[in-house]
């Protein structure tokens, strides 16, 4: 009989946070994926928030497989052909730890973390499917893998398995998500020289940039598009609820085709080859919804346990990786009573409720659902602003006085202006 002190399913970031934090301490942990390695599975747009990683590995950048550290950010809302923007840039963020803001690719970036793991003592195996737990009294006692030697046993599992979690769904420790708390997203890698990507985006050295989309970007649903820019190449992809993409009969993969063709964005991608297309789910569960995250001899950890911000920040990784390192420092106190208990792993609760885990999934992880009951904020409002705008800035024979008051008058047929204000104020409180 196979057993290890902690089996973890999943080798994303929050599996080998926690695999990386028992395996210093000298446990005995198996690290289950499903994937050809770890990473070869994993879509991220995206920026990599780096404090917690940092902390289990300083000054990770110095060696880690990071693309750039972000020093701009700018936020567009689109109408048809059109763009009104806000862009940020900070030179204090050149400097490390950076922002601890990076943007990676996780294919290189997973398999760099899960080596760190495996050179400390952690055995992963990959290409390997985790069908179910094994229950000795009620207690999980070990998981059922698909390979020879297939049941494996533990004194305590961590699942780490990713956005759909179909174990934690069997085990009875959350429900079948709806369609409005799984985004759909779908990203490309386009691949462009060093070069013009700082000359493109205003660069310098290892400077990195992340650009999101609002309104005309996604035909006007919830959601967004976004550009992340890597060393040589640009993360391109767009996101929204599976409801959205229902409700508008619309395939994913042609949200994309449109996002990249409107004019503001194909200008960006000029001469850029797509090196890989891949679709990824992301859980949006809101606060009030969260799985059961302990059970006897069970811990959930990650995407699994829904531990994404819906916001403006789009954190997630970071979340997964502290919800991976509690749950290994409450598998290290639990070792010590030998209390393997729901009872005993209460800890893991009580250090996500400290932590900015919980506080900001309490004070954003409602966000998605929130912005859903104004659809308005993505379509009706932003063509309007815009059409408001380029009246402002026409030149003409008219007097400006009267362009702007046309541009106005012609806003003001369109939109309630107390209704407006109304949704501004709700929607600067869900998101900011």
């Amino acid at each position: 009989m196979e057993k290890f002190d902690c089996v973890i399913i999943g080798a994303g970031p929050a599996g080998v946070a926690a695999a990386l934090t028992l395996v210093r301490k000298g446990l005995t942990v198996a690290v289950f994926e499903r994937g050809e390695y770890p990473g070869s599975k994993n879509l991220f747009g995206g920026v990599l928030y780096s404090t917690v990683l940092n902390k289990l590995i300083p000054e990770f950048w110095k060696e880690a497989s990071v693309e750039r550290h972000i020093t701009k950010r700018r936020y567009s809302i689109l109408s048809k052909n059109s763009e009104m923007a806000v862009e940020f840039g900070f030179e204090d963020f050149n400097h490390p730890p950076f922002n601890n803001s990076f943007t990676v690719l996780r294919a290189k970036f997973d398999r760099w973390f899960a080596q760190k793991a495996e050179d400390a003592g952690a055995v992963i195996f990959t290409e390997t499917v985790v069908d179910d737990f094994i229950y000795d009294k009620g207690k999980v006692s070990g998981i059922k893998a698909r390979r020879e030697g297939g049941d494996v046993y533990a004194d305590v599992v961590v699942c780490a398995e990713g956005a759909n979690s179909l174990l934690t769904e069997k085990a009875g420790l959350k429900k079948k998500p709806l369609p409005h708390q799984m985004i759909t997203a779908v990203k490309e890698i386009i691949s462009i020289p060093k070069d013009v990507i700082e000359d493109r985006f205003n660069l310098s050295d290892n400077e990195g940039m992340a650009l999101e989309f609002f309104g005309g970007a996604v035909k006007g649903m919830i959601g967004s598009g976004f550009i992340y820019t890597n060393k040589d190449s640009l993360s391109v992809g767009v996101g929204c609820p599976i409801s959205a993409m229902k409700e508008n009969n619309m395939k994913p993969n042609d949200l994309l085709e449109s996002f990249k063709s409107h004019p503001v964005v194909k200008k960006l991608l000029r001469g850029g080859k797509t090196e890989e297309l891949s679709a990824k789910m992301i859980p949006e569960l809101g606060y009030k919804t969260l799985p059961k995250l302990i059970a006897d001899g069970l811990l959930i950890v990650g995407d699994a346990g829904g531990f994404v911000n819906p916001s403006l920040y789009r954190e997630g990784t970071n979340m997964a990786m502290y919800s991976g390192v509690a749950a290994a420092e409450t598998i290290l106190e639990a070792r010590q009573s030998g209390d393997f208990s729901e009872k005993g792993l209460q800890g893991y609760i009580k250090k996500l409720e400290e932590s900015f885990v919980m506080e900001d999934l309490e004070r954003y992880g409602d966000v998605p659902e929130k912005l859903s009951e104004m659809p308005q904020l993505f379509k009706e409002y932003p063509d309007a602003i815009l059409k408001m705008v380029q009246g402002y800035f026409t030149i003409s024979d008219l007097p400006k006085d009267e362009l702007h008051r046309q541009a106005w008058n012609g806003f003001k047929d369109n939109i309630s202006m107390w209704k407006l204000l109304l949704d501004m104020y709700k929607a600067r409180k869900a998101v900011l």
